[in-house]
């Protein structure tokens, strides 16, 4: 059955069915790269300059970030296919099905702060290049107004579902790659690649701090999708090859270089003919690119914004709304989405009038990206561990009030994934290092360079197939042919009942 872009979406978290699974590879290949196609990400492209970094040592970075930032989500890709929901319930299979809200809680963290960061870093270009196109007055009305369109289109899009923001994004994608490609000949002939930035070589002992700390920016834009990819995969039949699925969700983050190096490009011209504008103790991209841009290209630079701050935004709050839907089961997926909306909204509003929040948003979202990360090393050691099968009846259990099932080990809680999450999280965020923003207590370990991400994600796995090897799951966890890798025990699995009957918890396994 083929839904119309114009029918509001109904679906929820429970299994979509057969019959609605009509997506391709390809449309996820759209909403990925649509969702990243934008003017936010020029504007992490442009953090390797910020950095001191020439424009060489930057393309290094951004590569090696974004190929490592791809290969790390990939493989969340899969978990829709295969179970029908989105990657929250999914991970009930790793985490117990009350522990899978720590997957529904980062989503919803994740999914506002990059949609505050989206709309106000695309209000502040459209603002900016219409006052300079049309003498339209740059003051809080004005940002206030082009933040209230963004945010109601955003909004309108998200409570019409999956559909339409599909269409969207088919639009955004071929529309942003088209006016980044235009940029090329707007900047050409400013551009110099020879720009030696900073660092007279790279034994200067603040240049591989500013490498990797540049390096993990760009990888964290592609970790951002972790927690809700399966929002959009979903949607796409459980017999597509998963080479296939995840070749889209690689893809679709390594197509980003596109706004990557122009935010990289143009923040080099930057450097040079506007040097006040990269300052590292205030920096404004936005308002260096407008300074340096020819007249004709300003048009442009307000498309650009438009479409990439609706394609980011419809990516970020969709998710969003459904997982709060999956938790607080009597809100529909339109519903939360109008609920949380608000929320967000005011937030932005606050943020960008009253607290002056946006320096702190992007600790914000760096900060939950380095909680996120462990938890998809989980997902995806969980994956193969299990060789992919699930048992997707119980991974509904939670979202039907219902207890037991393959997935309830002690009271709706596995302790080894959780436990995982919650101290490999907790190790990075020791030694993460944002200067004059939020440094822990280890950040200075390694000379000034942010490590936390490699932290988490090495100890993540390591503990976790260690506890999975120590402290064995049940063996109908494994589905038909066992584990791979891990051993398992013969713990027998409560059947899953109605919520007044709570089953018996699952007794811990002996040494």
């Amino acid at each position: 059955m083929t839904t119309s872009i114009t029918e509001v979406e109904t679906n929820g978290v429970e299994r979509i069915p057969d019959a609605d699974r009509t997506a391709r590879p390809l449309d996820l290949f759209r909403l990925a790269f649509g969702g990243a196609n934008t003017f936010a990400t020029c504007v992490l492209g442009a953090f390797p300059i910020l950095f001191g970094l020439s424009f060489w040592q930057g393309l290094a970075a951004t590569v090696l970030g974004l190929v490592a930032g791809a290969l790390l989500l990939a493989p969340m890709s899969l978990f829709g296919p295969r179970n029908g929901t989105n990657n929250a319930v999914s991970s009930s299979a790793h985490l117990g099905v009350h522990g899978r809200v720590v997957g529904s809680f980062l989503s919803l963290l994740t999914a506002v702060a990059f949609f505050s960061i989206s709309v106000w870093s695309s209000g502040d270009a459209l603002v900016g290049g219409a006052h300079r196109l049309a003498g339209v007055p740059e003051s809080d009305i004005t940002y206030g107004i082009a933040y209230a369109i963004f945010a109601g289109l955003v909004l309108v899009v998200c409570v019409y579902g999956f559909r339409f923001m599909l269409l969207v994004n088919k639009i955004a994608v071929v529309a942003a790659s088209a006016l980044f490609v235009l940029g090329a000949f707007a900047f050409a002939g400013d551009f110099d690649a020879g720009y030696a930035g900073s660092f007279a070589s790279s034994s200067d002992p603040l240049f591989w701090p500013s490498f990797v700390g540049a390096a993990l920016i760009v990888l964290s834009n592609p970790v951002s999708f972790g927690a809700f990819l399966g929002d959009w995969s979903r949607y796409i039949p459980a017999d597509t090859p998963r080479r296939r699925v995840m070749g889209a969700a690689f893809l679709a983050q390594i197509a980003t270089l596109l706004p990557f190096v122009f935010g990289l490009a143009t923040a080099s011209i930057i450097a040079t003919k506007a040097a006040k504008y990269v300052d590292p103790a205030a920096p404004n991209y936005v308002g260096g690119l407008l300074a340096i841009s020819p007249g004709w290209y300003f048009l442009p630079l307000c498309l650009i914004a438009l479409i990439g701050g609706l394609s980011t935004g419809t990516t970020a709050l969709y998710g969003t709304g459904l997982d709060v839907s999956s938790v607080f089961t009597r809100f529909s997926r339109v519903q939360s989405t109008f609920f949380i909306g608000a929320l967000s909204i005011a937030f932005i509003f606050v943020g960008r009038f009253a607290l002056n929040l946006a320096q702190s948003i992007s600790t914000f979202a760096t900060l939950i990206i380095t909680c996120t990360a462990p938890w998809m090393i989980v997902m995806a050691l969980g994956y193969v561990t299990r060789r992919g099968w699930y048992d997707t009846d119980a991974l509904q259990v939670f979202n039907r009030r219902q207890t037991g099932g393959r997935y309830w080990f002690n009271h709706g809680w596995n302790w080894r994934g959780l436990s995982t999450w919650l101290l490999s999280a907790s190790v990075a965020l020791l030694f993460t290092n944002l200067p004059g923003q939020f440094v822990g207590p280890l950040g200075n370990l390694a000379s000034g360079t942010d490590i936390s991400l490699p932290v988490g994600l090495a100890l993540a796995a390591v503990l976790y197939l260690g506890l999975l090897t120590v402290f064995p799951e049940p063996r109908a966890v494994y589905g038909p042919d066992g584990p791979r890798f891990v051993r398992a025990s013969d713990t027998p699995v409560p059947p899953i009942t109605s919520a007044d009957e709570e089953p018996a918890p699952e007794p811990v396994a002996a040494l």
